[in-house]
């Protein structure tokens, strides 16, 4: 019986051992179906070994500037740009597998003892998702479902996917992949973008405790937002640098050190309207829309032909535009015109001036400013589109709103107000603007563009949509012409009096006697370099009439200025109307010993695997000898030695309170060599200075929106006062980063000089006289 009832005992035991490897086995078959069944897609869509290969992503365009800096992008929704395995920092790297996959290193794709775990405590100590996984979520899978069953099959896709990824993949890359599709807010699409708009650094700048920072948002970037919850983010990147302590990667000291510090988060939101070089990079989007229309992608095998996307498909463009003189021409720019502004806002109180910020306009005159100005405003298109009346849209207009307008007072050149839309019309119309461009002339390399004072609240680019009276800024074109035509030299002389071309020559309807800036004439005979440093208007007429306009319009074509000139001889004295950007092409032709080089912003366009999709050629032309532009350097260098530049030289012993009061950054003495010109349009409307160096022309304008904007007096009102400062500060910047290379030495001569450049033998005008016609400017009529 004993023995009957043993052997009953073993053979009860085997049905369990029997079910255990039933259930084993197929608990591993049921694995390798699912595996089997998501790979065929039972579970929804999965991605072709091609997409694997290549998955999509929104790539934006990245603008760089020629010294390696990043100037912007062009994106709608992502601003990513992907940054290789190599240029991440180690601390970034060692930060995510120790917060993310501590076993990274070990499993390919799944890890089993997290799944296991997970399983286990039901995810109370810990998730199972590999950074394969995550990834695989990012690209392929989508946001985890409320829904079970889809949360489910959805976790199933991903450790198939991930395997995949892991087969197709090396370890290094996958991190890099993920670091570079995760949305880290604020347009910040990878952790280019994150680094940059958080810290302003490159992500291999990041130190250990920044990359703490963004390692902790991955887990949620909403919730860990450094802007908006500080305390709750703090404690999280203390979180992750206690991994990287418990994993061996900071030992528990550097732990414990890194965790007293406070985040030093630096946010420089990236958008469109906001950063530097924003006139600029408004201009590239624009060209870069034209070519890409002009410029189609290759012909795909089924014969196809799609067009390049600069806001999806990753381009690279490299720009001439340096980034240390574009923040020093926008700093220059901001230091002038703010105070500048103040002076303006001063003389033009309504009790000082009661049609501010007009000047000798009729109240019907200002009217029409105004009419027009609204029926062109956005509010009154929005409006019109709306469908509402003329009646409600004109009584919109005088009804007080909430707004923000700019301030140059204000930190962030914005301040919050309550006032009619019209009284905001009126306010804009107060701010004086400004164009600045600076290029290499040898190359026609523009190395800083600014279009206006700030781009969010003035969107108008005065570098090139804008074009004003060039005034005497246009007088260096009739003297090239009589250098070139007739032979003559910087030290010919003409008599200072009044002159009259007779009706019917040139084309002139009637005489033309044009008058002095101070309307008087000394009856002095003037060089020709001494007449053109003190825009004297006379000697200028005495010119074009030996001359004639119709070789002075010739070579103005041929110097880049394409708009069209009345061949009459009133353009002598800057009536035409011309932008920045066509004014520095041209004065860098005096620099380039007679050739013109058609200004260049763009030198390369490569598409995001780096083939060279675009590369630039320069256009050149000769339009003056050596001898000719040599000489015309010696004229411009002129001003600014007795001339109206002269400021740019030493202190002044009279009117000293008030050049300080105007002249942002005076005295700049400057000792080097400066060619240049200041000009000053009827009325002050409009001030100019072009300035060269041998290796740099820039040019400045400052103006009102309308041409009744502007000083009563030329005090303030003319080119030396209104733009001059600009290039003073602008310069003075460039001079103090050596790195920059900006010249200081003498513009290169002709071996061979037959222009005389030597007027010691002619009696120059005493320092009394010159000291007066500084302070008169150069005002033209």
């Amino acid at each position: 019986m004993a023995k009957t009832k043993k052997k009953s005992n073993k053979t009860s035991f085997f049905p369990f051992i029997k079910w255990f490897w039933i259930l084993f086995f197929s608990g591993i078959l049921a694995v390798f179906l699912v595996f089997l069944l998501a790979g065929w897609g039972a579970f929804g869509e999965m991605p072709t070994f091609e997409r694997l290969e290549n998955p999509q992503t929104n790539l934006a365009t990245e603008i760089i500037s020629s010294d390696g800096a990043t100037l912007g992008k062009f994106y709608l929704d992502d601003n990513r740009t992907p940054v290789a395995y190599e240029d991440l920092p180690p601390n970034l790297v060692n930060a995510l597998v120790a917060t993310e996959d501590a076993r990274y290193y070990q499993h390919s794709g799944v890890d089993g003892i997290g799944t296991l775990r997970a399983l286990v405590f039901l995810g109370q100590r810990g998730g199972a998702s590999t950074i394969s996984q995550q990834l695989a979520r990012q690209l392929f899978v989508g946001v985890r479902s409320k829904n079970l069953f889809q949360a489910v099959t959805q976790k199933i896709k991903e450790w198939v996917i991930a395997t995949r990824l892991e087969r197709n993949y090396t370890k290094q890359e996958i991190i890099a992949m993920y670091m570079n599709i995760y949305d880290f807010g604020y347009n910040a699409d990878g952790i280019r973008s994150a680094s940059r708009i958080y810290f302003g650094k490159e992500p291999r700048d990041l130190k250990t405790e920044e990359s703490a920072v963004l390692v902790g948002m991955l887990k949620n970037s909403s919730l860990y937002n450094p802007i908006r919850r500080e305390e709750l983010v703090l404690g999280r990147r203390n979180t992750v640098l206690s991994q990287m302590e418990k994993y061996d990667y900071i030992t528990e000291q550097e732990k414990d050190s890194l965790q007293e510090l406070k985040m030093d988060i630096n946010f420089s939101p990236e958008s469109h309207r906001e950063g530097l070089a924003t006139y600029f990079r408004m201009y590239l989007q624009g060209y870069l829309n034209d070519w890409i229309k002009k410029n189609p992608k290759p012909v795909t095998q089924e014969g196809e032909r799609d067009t390049w996307n600069i806001y999806l498909d990753g381009l690279k463009v490299y720009t001439t535009i340096d980034s240390r003189m574009q923040k020093n021409a926008e700093q220059a720019v901001s230091e002038h015109m703010k105070r500048l502004q103040a002076e303006f806002f001063h003389q033009n109180t309504p009790e000082r001036n009661p049609t501010t910020p007009f000047l000798d306009l009729e109240t019907e005159e200002i009217n029409r400013i105004l009419e027009r100005a609204m029926k062109t405003s956005q509010r009154w298109r929005k409006m019109k589109a709306d469908g509402k009346s003329e009646k409600e849209i004109r009584d919109s207009f005088k009804e007080k709103t909430e707004m923000t307008v700019f301030d140059w007072n204000s930190d962030t050149q914005e301040k919050d107000t309550v006032m009619t839309p019209l009284d905001s019309i009126r306010y804009y119309k107060t701010i004086l603007r400004t164009a600045m461009m600076s290029m290499e002339p040898q190359t026609g390399h523009v190395k800083a563009w600014v279009g206006g004072i700030n781009y969010k609240h003035f969107q108008y680019d005065n570098v090139i949509q804008g074009a004003r009276q060039a005034g005497s800024t246009f007088k260096p074109f009739v003297y090239a012409a009589a250098i070139d035509q007739l032979r003559m030299s910087p030290c010919d002389q003409l008599p200072d009096s009044q002159y009259c071309i007779e009706a019917g020559k040139h084309g002139n309807p009637e005489p033309w006697c044009p008058k002095n800036s101070d309307g008087k004439y000394s009856g002095d005979m003037y060089t020709l370099k001494r007449a053109l440093a003190n825009s004297v208007n006379t000697v200028t007429a005495q010119l074009i009439d030996q001359v004639g306009p119709k070789p002075v319009v010739s070579i103005v074509k041929n110097l880049g200025l394409s708009r069209e000139i009345l061949e009459v001889p009133s353009i002598a004295l800057g009536t035409p109307d011309f932008n920045v950007y066509e004014m520095v092409g041209a004065y860098g032709t005096f620099a380039n010993q007679g050739v013109y080089v058609k200004p260049v912003m763009v030198t390369r366009i490569e598409d995001k695997n780096g083939t060279v999709l675009y590369e630039y050629v320069p256009e050149t032309k000769d339009v003056l000898s050596k001898e000719v532009s040599y000489a015309m350097i010696n004229l411009l260098e002129g001003v600014t030695e007795g001339g109206s530049g002269t400021r740019l030289r030493h202190n002044f012993n009279k009117n000293e309170t008030v050049y300080k009061e105007i002249i942002t950054g005076y005295p700049y003495e400057f000792t080097n060599p400066i060619a240049g010109k200041t000009g000053t349009t009827q009325n002050q409307s409009d001030g100019w200075f072009m300035g060269m160096v041998p290796n740099l022309v820039t040019g400045v304008w400052v103006g009102g929106e309308e041409r009744a904007t502007h000083f009563k007096s030329i005090t303030y009102g003319q080119g030396a006062s209104m733009a001059l400062p600009i290039w003073g500060l602008y310069m003075k910047k460039n001079y103090a980063d050596e790195e920059l290379g900006v010249s200081k030495e003498e513009f290169v001569a002709p071996e061979n000089m037959s222009i005389n450049l030597d007027c010691n033998k002619v009696t120059e005008v005493n320092e009394e006289t010159d000291d007066l016609e500084d302070d008169l400017g150069d005002l033209d009529f």
